[in-house]
């Protein structure tokens, strides 16, 4: 079942390939994720020191009256990755154009999972593309359906 998606990445980016991560959650993040309480959009993983970190993660409180003062809605969560895909990611993320974007955070026997993308970024006119051609296939439904 599917928490949060990041349908913005399927048109802003070209998805190269997909990782399944954990993610370092504390108690009041992992209920307002259940209760489909915060955004994908604009959020991307870095990798700093062998390690893995998801920035610009939007979480909204739980409940917001009743927080501890520390807690932090945009604060950067450490995405959890065997060494052999941090260093994987880490070699591609070098390469010109490439990074590595959230798509989905899903729950997978009781624990929050997050499906990461290596993504390379989508020029203007392959997005019209894309626009152009979801359109004419809407028409063309239109016209099946009206005969």
């Amino acid at each position: 079942m599917s928490l949060l998606e990041n349908k913005k990445a399927y048109f802003d980016y070209e998805i190269l390939e997909k990782f399944e991560a954990g993610l370092e959650l504390r108690g009041w993040e992992v209920k307002s994720l259940k209760n489909g309480r915060g955004s994908l959009v604009g959020s991307h993983v870095l990798i700093r020191g062998g390690e893995a970190f998801v920035v610009g993660l939007d979480i909204v409180a739980y409940q917001a009256k009743n927080m501890s003062l520390d807690a932090e809605e945009k604060r950067t969560i450490k995405v959890l990755l065997n060494k052999k895909e941090i260093k994987y990611l880490e070699g591609k993320t070098q390469q010109k154009g490439l990074t590595i974007v959230p798509i989905k955070l899903y729950n997978k026997a009781n624990k929050i999972k997050m499906e990461i993308g290596l993504v390379k970024g989508k020029k203007a006119h392959d997005k019209r593309e894309v626009i152009k051609k979801r359109e004419t296939d809407r028409t063309l439904r239109r016209i099946l359906k009206e005969k």
